[in-house]
């Protein structure tokens, strides 16, 4: 019998340990993936470590490294000392080099090359071997700063997090998109959004948020959907307009832009990123910023409840050149377009206290404020043509009193590829599922 105490550094020395000198010219051991074994000649062999943290030169002379294939795992004993051509300006003298496990077959692709070089299909296909490909790791690191952004600045500003069903009884966003489920032989759905449950917990803690996956049933083949992604949700009470709303996701945008610029300029770096200025975001109706950036750009507009791609792109460019800002919140959207939770705007009821944030001249956020009345929810929903009765787990939230509320819905995805200035979606997606993916 024995007693588990806690934590035991596992892997060998830390990196923070061997960047901070206080082990020079001591014998330490770390564990890593053979990243790169570069043969330099007279016997000397360059091993490049893939770590959690990055990558670690160990420099081996005079050792028998032929049994030791690039994607091995291994466990090298040796002295650090300063060397600032290689990574983090520190290496290894190997003295000796253990392997934990060899890989069965050679690498598919170059993982260790500069770059993949390789089709969308071809990288997605072999998505298990290609994320260990620095740049797509560092990637995926940014992707971990944004939420962990969005979880500490809501945290500091008051939320709770919430984690709410994701097999419901109705469609949160309406319309056709939406996958079905035999539940026991009741129907059911894969959840849209969280938006009623998110809704329903502002009557409990006031504030919450949620990062989970939400899933859409769209038949679409764009570089800017999925089938699933990933939704950073939050919704807030006691709000006095809408504008509570973008105020709070622009305070996250601008903690989370530090918090990469200060935790993660490696990764930065390695993908020559720089990041937005979030200072501050100008936000324009709906109407007016259409009228403007076709004007501007000599374009028709083709459809005045909505926007286009190709409008979004002018939206973006239009802001970039006036206001010298790389975000815009486009507000007052048409209540034809917005679901029946969003509040209509009563100075003008044929627009919705609503909003999207567009980045880079892409949509990265829904939000708005919501109806917390209950004769006027239910004065939409029969003005809609739905059945109130439908919806009566929902409506009993507003049957027994809400605060004035609303929130929005990030994707984590799209505002991870505008970030990265990638050109789909789907390599800002571990394992993307869309139209006719569903492996790896």
């Amino acid at each position: 019998m024995e007693f588990i105490t806690g934590t035991k550094m596992s892997g060998g020395l830390s990196w923070n340990d061997l960047l901070e000198g206080g082990r020079r010219n001591q014998t330490v051991q770390v564990s890593g993936m053979v990243h790169v074994k570069q043969p330099m000649g007279g016997g000397l062999i360059f091993l490049k470590l893939r770590r959690r943290e990055g990558l670690l030169q160990c420099v081996c002379a005079g050792l028998d490294l032929a049994q030791v294939p690039e994607e091995s795992a291994v466990r090298v004993t040796g002295v650090p000392r300063q060397e600032p051509r290689a990574p983090g300006g520190v290496e290894l003298a190997a003295e000796s080099v253990e392997v934990l496990s060899r890989p069965a077959e050679p690498m598919p692709v170059p993982v260790s090359k500069a770059k993949l070089n390789v089709s969308l299909d071809t990288e997605l296909g072999l998505r298990p071997v290609t994320l260990r490909h620095l740049r797509e790791r560092s990637v995926f690191k940014l992707q971990a700063g944004l939420s962990r952004a969005f979880r500490e600045y809501l945290q500091r500003e008051g939320f709770t997090e919430v984690h709410t069903p994701k097999i419901v009884h109705a469609g949160a966003e309406g319309g056709s998109n939406i996958f079905r489920l035999d539940y026991f032989g009741r129907k059911a759905f894969l959840a849209q959004s969280p938006q009623f449950y998110k809704q329903t917990m502002v009557g409990v803690f006031e504030r919450v948020y949620e990062v989970a996956p939400v899933f859409r049933a769209e038949k679409h083949a764009t570089t800017r959907h999925l089938n699933e992604y990933t939704s950073m949700d939050f919704e807030m009470g006691f709000i006095d307009s809408f504008r509570d709303v973008m105020d709070m996701e622009t305070g996250f945008l601008r903690y989370a832009m530090d918090l990469l610029a200060g935790e993660y300029a490696g990764d930065l770096a390695r993908l020559g990123l720089t990041l937005p200025a979030v200072e501050k975001i100008p936000a324009v109706r709906f109407d007016e910023i259409k009228r403007l950036a076709a004007e501007r750009y000599g374009y028709q507009i083709r459809d005045p409840y909505d926007l286009e791609p190709e409008e979004e792109h002018a939206i973006g460019r239009y802001a970039r050149e006036v206001w010298g800002s790389e975000f815009v919140f486009v507000t007052h959207y048409p209540s034809k377009k917005r679901p029946f939770y969003a509040m209509d705007d009563l100075a003008d009821p044929k627009y919705t206290l609503s909003f999207d944030l567009l980045f880079r001249g892409v949509e990265v956020t829904t939000g708005g404020q919501r109806i917390h009345d209950y004769a006027q929810q239910v004065a939409k929903m029969e003005k809609l043509g739905m059945d109130p009765a439908e919806f009566e787990s929902y409506l009993m939230i507003h049957k027994h009193g809400m605060p004035p509320h609303g929130g929005l819905g990030i994707g984590l995805e799209r505002l991870t590829m505008q970030l990265c200035g990638l050109d789909n979606v789907r390599y800002a997606s571990l394992f993307p599922r869309d139209l006719s993916r569903l492996e790896p």
